[in-house]
């Protein structure tokens, strides 16, 4: 019998949950497990049986920069097959993100995504939350940073990612009004993207003055 992946750990007890089995049916990138399991009711009735295919990604980070003296933030555009099957325009407008490497701390991780994926240093970092992003779905649960750096004037500012993983992003400064505004005419079509601008745009102005003096 082969080891189980290390991602497709077994599901952790909870009140009213019996596992019935718990198998791992792909062993690829990201292993699917799938878990037959009933789960007690909120009226405290025993559940039926309930089969779930459980797509183990793991934890991920995404950060967004800003330079709070110029008030500008950057977003990345890569190309994203899952959007253009999905019906959306597949060239997504994003924040720099990745996923954990095992034992990595998020904010290293956070720090390491942004360099590959923007060429970008920051000098300081703050939490904008922490999410899963697909519940029905997936485990990938993805924690958000601010960023502090310089940044060059609005427009297109070159191309980035690792030449290994054939990456091909492109890094896109924006005054953060501008930004903001993608929110309310849904041009930030990605959750993670809309989350970080979100949070953003709701401490942006408590932070300018912390994080100008």
């Amino acid at each position: 019998m082969s080891a189980r992946p290390p991602k497709a750990k077994p599901i952790p007890d909870f009140p009213g949950l019996s596992v019935l089995s718990d198998e791992v049916v792909w062993d690829g990138r990201f292993p699917i497990q799938r878990v037959r399991f009933r789960h007690r009711r909120f009226d405290g009735a025993g559940g039926g049986i309930l089969t779930w295919d459980l797509v183990r990604r793991g934890a991920s980070v995404a950060v967004l920069p800003w330079d709070p003296w110029a008030d500008r933030v950057a977003l990345i555009q890569q190309f994203r097959l899952p959007a253009l099957a999905a019906g959306l325009d597949p060239v997504m407008t994003e924040c720099a993100a990745g996923m954990l490497e095992p034992d990595e701390d998020p904010l290293e991780a956070a720090r390491r995504e942004l360099a590959e994926e923007t060429g970008l240093a920051t000098d300081r970092m703050a939490g904008l939350g922490h999410y899963i992003i697909n519940q029905g779905l997936c485990d990938e649960a993805i924690t958000l940073y601010l960023g502090r750096t310089r940044l060059p004037e609005p427009g297109h500012a070159g191309t980035h990612g690792l030449p290994s993983e054939d990456e091909d992003i492109r890094l896109v400064v924006l005054d953060a009004e501008d930004a903001i505004a993608m929110l309310d005419d849904n041009r930030m079509a990605n959750a993670v993207g809309a989350l970080c601008l979100a949070q953003f745009a709701r401490r942006r102005t408590a932070l300018l003055k912390d994080w100008t003096d």
